[in-house]
């Protein structure tokens, strides 16, 4: 009998919470802008006051854990909008926040802050690309597709996979991201996961739990989960509709 693979025994993905630039996307669509209103770099966008109430709301509830069920181990993405929601989410751990490039947001290169009406101004050749190859394969000019973030996800389970073997880990990263894991751990096709992704947005400091079985398999438990933010009379932020975005 094959020996089981290493990897954590509970693995939770955490959106990291409101950030300024959900706020200026959200202003953006609103106004029907093409481009959102930033003066920093993409890694450098800061959480709003909203969102550093939701990474504490998702503190207290980690932190009221049963000891036998609270993280173990804290793994985040580097920009700063998803390492502050980590450190706030675990202050009360006392563990460590480790950074791993790989669960980066996805790069959007040239379409880096533009909304889905200012590509389709701006770039019409490239919205009809995109249309004719679909969400998870298009890549925009200089930035990345889903399936280049999968390849991320694949290299980043293998390592971590080593490093926490058996511990509860906590992954803090970014929409995006965290479809394309439930692309990798449930093995879904393209269709299954753009079917998941039409029906629901991660909401920012979301959780989404896993389980590992015995045959080493991950079982998804819970998606994109709020209650410990609604406990704490935290409002439930959001993309707009799928369809909008780039």
């Amino acid at each position: 009998m094959a020996s089981r693979e290493p990897g954590p025994s509970v693995l939770w993905l955490v959106r990291h919470g409101e950030s300024m630039g959900n706020v200026a996307d959200a202003h953006a669509h609103r106004a029907g802008a093409g481009r959102l209103e930033l003066d920093v770099r993409d890694p450098d966008v800061p959480l709003s006051d909203t969102g550093r109430s939701q990474a504490e709301a998702l503190g207290t509830w980690l932190a009221g854990l049963p000891q036998d069920e609270r993280p173990t181990a804290v793994l985040s993405s580097p920009f700063e909008r998803a390492l502050t929601t980590a450190r706030l989410a675990t202050a009360g751990l006392d563990l460590r926040v480790r950074t791993d490039e790989r669960l980066r947001e996805r790069d959007f290169g040239a379409f880096d802050r533009m909304t889905g009406a200012g590509i389709r101004e701006q770039y019409p050749a490239e919205a009809e690309r995109r249309d004719l190859l679909g969400k998870f394969y298009y890549r925009p000019p200089g930035g990345e597709s889903w399936a280049d973030v999968a390849l991320r996800i694949r290299s980043l389970l293998a390592t971590e996979g080593l490093r926490h073997d058996c511990e509860r880990l906590v992954i803090v990263a970014h929409q995006a991201v965290i479809m394309v894991f439930r692309y990798v751990l449930e093995e879904l096709t393209e269709q299954e996961l753009l079917a998941v992704d039409r029906e629901e947005q991660v909401a920012n400091a979301s959780l989404t739990r896993y389980e590992r079985l015995e045959s080493g398999a991950f079982r998804l438990v819970g998606f994109n989960e709020v209650a410990h933010l609604t406990a704490e009379d935290e409002p439930i932020t959001e993309e707009p509709d799928a369809a909008q975005q780039p």
